[in-house]
C-alpha cells in the first residue's frame, strides 16, 4: 500500500462526528514534549566517560522564550478535560468502571517502559556503561512520567469538574487564586519563614486549571467571549509576572537556578495555560477545517494512537544516541557541554536521528498500549513481574538505592 493510499484510508475511516481540531491540538501539545526535551536538554561528559544532565538555558537565557512555545501542557490538559467529559457522558456503565478503564490505559505504557529499563540497567552496566550515566538516563526516563500521575489524579476528579462546569470558565478562578496565594507565600515578603514543602500545594490546582477549562468547553460552557478573556487576561498576567514580579523566564527547570516554574507549577504556568487555552478555543474552527485535508489528518491520527508511547519513550530515543556516543569521546551536540552556538547547530542536526530512533522504538513499544487480556493466568504473572521490575527501576531512578 502506498503512502497516498494509506493517507486516504485513514481519512475515509474517520467518523464524520470526530472532532479533528481537538485531536490536532492534542497531537501538537504531545509533540512539543519530545521537541522541548531534545532541544533544551543536553549532557556533559566527565573524565570517566559518564554523562550528566545539562541545559543550554544555563548559558543562553535569551532562548527562554522557546520554552514558552514548547511548554504546551496547558493545551494538553485542556483537550484532556474536553475529551474526558465527552467520554464520561458516553460511559456504558458506572463512573467507577469508566475511571478504572482510564487508569489502566495510562498505566500500561508506564509499566512497560519502567520494566524494560529495569531489565536494561544491569545489561548496560555489564557492557561498561558507567553507573552515573545509568542514573542520568533513569532520571530522564522517569522525568516525564510525573505527568501521567498528575493526569490520572485530575482525571479522577472529572465528576467534580462536571458539576462545577455549570459555572462556566469561572469555575477555574478559585484554582488560579489558590496558586497565587501559594506563590505569595513562597516568594513574598515572608518567604524565609515558609517551609519549602508549601509549593507542593500548587500541583493539583496548577494542573487542574486547564483541565477544568476543558471540561467546561466540552460541556458547551466556555464561549468565544470567555476564550478571548482567557487569551488577553493570560497574556497580560504573564507579562506582569515576568516584568514586575521577576518570575524566571524559562518554563522548564534550569540547572543551578533556585526557582522553577513547572515543578511545582507557578502562577506563570497558569498564565501561559490561560492564554494557550483561549487561543485553542478561538482557533478550533480553523484547525478543524485545515485537518479536513487527508495529508494533514493522517499524521495526527498516528500521533494520537501512539500518544503514551511517545511520552514514555522519547527520552530513551535520545539516550540511544547519546550513550554510545559517550564511548567515542567528544561528539558535538551529544556529549559536549551545551554552552555554545556550535552545540545548538549540532543538536538541531541530531533531531532527525532522535525522531528516527523514536519511530523504531515505538514499533515495538507500541504493544504496551494494547489492552490486557482478562482471565489469563500467565498474563497475570507477567504483569506482576513487570510491576516488581518497575518498582525496582523507580527505586534506582529516585536514588533510593
Amino acid at each position: 500500500m502506498s503512502v497516498r493510499q494509506l493517507v486516504s484510508r485513514i481519512d475515509a475511516s474517520t467518523p464524520a462526528h470526530r472532532d479533528r481540531a481537538v485531536d490536532g491540538l492534542r497531537a501538537l501539545a504531545l509533540m512539543a514534549v519530545p521537541a522541548g526535551h531534545w532541544l533544551l536538554g543536553g549532557f556533559t561528559r566527565d573524565g570517566d566517560g559518564a554523562l550528566h544532565n545539562a541545559s543550554p538555558l544555563s548559558t543562553f537565557a535569551v532562548f527562554s522564550p522557546v520554552s514558552w512555545v514548547l511548554q504546551m501542557l496547558g493545551v494538553f490538559f485542556l483537550v484532556g478535560g474536553y475529551a474526558s467529559v465527552l467520554s464520561y457522558h458516553r460511559r456504558p456503565s458506572t463512573g467507577g468502571a469508566w475511571l478504572r478503564g482510564r487508569m489502566v490505559r495510562l498505566g500500561r505504557p508506564v509499566l512497560g517502559v519502567t520494566a524494560v529499563w529495569a531489565l536494561m540497567i544491569p545489561v548496560l552496566y555489564a557492557v561498561g556503561v558507567p553507573e552515573d550515566t545509568l542514573r542520568t538516563g533513569a532520571k530522564l526516563v522517569i522525568q516525564p512520567l510525573w505527568f501521567v500521575g498528575v493526569y490520572a489524579l485530575v482525571t479522577a476528579l472529572t465528576p467534580c469538574c462536571v458539576r462545577l462546569a455549570r459555572f462556566g470558565g469561572w469555575a477555574a478562578v478559585p484554582l488560579i487564586g489558590s496558586v497565587a496565594v501559594v506563590d505569595f507565600l513562597r516568594y513574598g515578603p515572608y518567604a524565609d519563614a515558609v517551609p519549602s514543602w508549601v509549593g507542593v500545594l500548587n500541583i493539583l490546582p496548577g494542573w487542574l486549571f486547564a483541565y477544568q477549562l476543558g471540561v467546561c468547553w466540552g460541556q458547551g460552557r466556555l464561549s468565544r467571549r470567555g476564550a478571548r478573556l482567557l487569551l488577553v487576561g493570560g497574556t497580560a498576567l504573564f507579562a506582569v509576572l515576568l516584568l514586575a514580579f521577576h518570575y524566571p523566564a524559562s518554563m522548564v527547570g534550569v540547572p543551578g537556578e533556585a526557582r522553577t516554574n513547572s515543578h511545582p507549577p507557578s502562577l506563570l504556568v497558569l498564565a501561559l495555560a490561560s492564554a494557550q487555552s483561549g487561543a485553542a478555543v478561538l482557533l478550533h474552527g480553523r484547525i478543524g477545517r485545515a485537518l479536513r485535508r487527508p495529508v494533514l489528518w493522517a499524521p495526527v491520527v498516528v500521533i494520537n494512537l501512539s500518544a503514551m508511547t511517545i511520552l514514555c519513550w522519547h527520552q530513551t530515543a535520545m539516550l540511544a544516541a547519546a550513550v554510545p556516543a559517550s564511548f567515542a569521546g567528544v561528539v558535538p551536540g551529544l556529549t559536549t557541554s551545551p554552552d555554545s552556538v556550535g552545540w545548538i547547530v549540532a543538536r538541531l542536526a541530531w533531531l532527525p536521528l532522535f525522531a528516527g530512533l523514536l519511530v523504531l522504538i515505538s514499533r515495538y513499544a507500541r504493544r504496551f498500549e494494547d489492552p490486557w487480556e482478562t482471565g489469563d493466568r500467565a498474563g497475570n504473572v507477567r504483569r506482576a513481574a513487570a510491576g516488581l521490575l518497575a518498582a525496582g527501576f523507580a527505586v534506582f531512578a529516585l536514588r533510593l538505592a
